[in-house]
């Protein structure tokens, strides 16, 4: 029998590439042989690293914008040259489907399989599909979809299978993640995430109330590189991390309610795990708008509580922290007996196999 060989990519941010993470154990475990196309000395080559047995390949890609720039003159020819590189790339390695996380270096990569005649799946992500998966859509046989309101805008491709999440991530400890920070039983933890690079109207928000905060919580803040405040050390009832690798399972493990923004990858986490969160968006302004939509999805199931950044002041923070930690019995509740809450791993893969040649 033949090894079946795949082809993934996505990338520019790491929320374009833990997915891929997710499926790849699981490929290499189904027999199959992994390859990742993404850029030179990008986030995706730097994760994807961390897979001895995938084989990674380059191409030249142009990020796609939505505003004016000076760079939109140039990186046009750059994505054309990517769909060269793809296609040759692709052609060579014969993969029997390529699957697209979604991502400005995903774009060549789709169009070059199409015109090898290899079949695309694609992944999106947020309520309404980025710019990137607009454009492939055309040539992919099937798109995933994170949120069940997502499917109608696949135009007839879209299948509800939510977002393959790293199993590490559920199989955290709270008694190791209590030692490990040097948080004890005698106060409810609330737990900080910004994103993969913190987020400052939050981290702000966070330091100006913490004498309130942390009067009601033990506070255990992801506050992204480079925002560690030397002067915060020590402080009682207070951890401050730039950011957490293996560690992130046990932090999500012990802590009782989250404070986060509203991205996918996120949102899939705290539900799989049934984490009550309020949940802080990028204001439309700072994006396309997807985490607003995404938040009120949340909210609209019961599975966390909402405070828009616009709304946001110190005092508005931690009066919604204390709301929702009492009210996170009846978020949890929503949370368990929703059936989607399960790792999206099982059905994605049952679409790329199915559509595989």
């Amino acid at each position: 029998m033949l090894m079946k060989r795949i082809v993934l990519t996505g990338g520019g941010t790491a929320g374009h590439v833990t997915p891929n993470m997710a499926l790849i154990p699981r490929l290499l475990e189904d027999g199959w042989d992994v390859h990742y196309i993404g850029a030179a000395d990008s986030v995706e080559q730097n994760l994807i690293g961390q897979f001895p047995q995938v084989t990674f390949h380059t191409v030249a890609v142009g990020k796609l914008r939505r505003y004016f720039d000076v760079k939109n003159f140039s990186d046009p020819f750059r994505v054309v040259k990517g769909v060269f590189q793809a296609r040759s790339i692709i052609h060579k390695l014969k993969p029997n489907v390529v699957f697209s996380k979604g991502g400005f270096v995903s774009v060549p990569v789709v169009y070059g399989a199409k015109l090898n005649g290899v079949p695309v799946v694609t992944h999106e992500s947020d309520m309404t599909p980025g710019l990137a998966n607009k454009l492939s859509l055309p040539f992919s046989c099937a798109q995933c979809c994170t949120f069940p309101e997502a499917v109608r805008y696949a135009h007839g491709k879209g299948i509800y299978t939510g977002t393959p999440i790293r199993p590490e991530i559920l199989q955290g400890e709270r008694d190791r993640g209590r030692r490990f920070f040097g948080l004890d039983e005698t106060m409810p933890v609330i737990m900080v995430v910004g994103g993969s690079s913190g987020a400052r109207a939050i981290n702000e928000a966070v330091l100006a109330a913490l004498p309130q905060l942390t009067a009601n919580f033990q506070v255990l803040h992801l506050c992204g590189k480079g925002n560690l405040s030397a002067a915060l050390e020590g402080t009682p009832h207070y951890v401050q991390c730039e950011y957490l690798n293996e560690e992130m399972a046990d932090a999500y493990a012990c802590a009782d309610i989250l404070i986060s923004r509203a991205g996918s990858n996120a949102l899939c986490e705290i539900l799989a795990l049934k984490k009550p969160a309020l949940l802080i968006p990028y204001p439309k302004g700072a994006s396309r708008g997807d985490q607003i939509l995404n938040a009120e999805s949340f909210r609209q199931r019961g599975f966390s509580h909402v405070l828009m950044q616009e709304d946001m002041t110190p005092e508005r923070l931690v009066e919604a922290a204390i709301h929702l930690y009492h009210e996170r019995g009846s978020l949890y509740e929503a949370m368990s007996a929703d059936a989607s809450n399960t790792n999206g791993v099982d059905r994605v893969l049952e679409v790329i196999y199915k559509n595989a040649k």
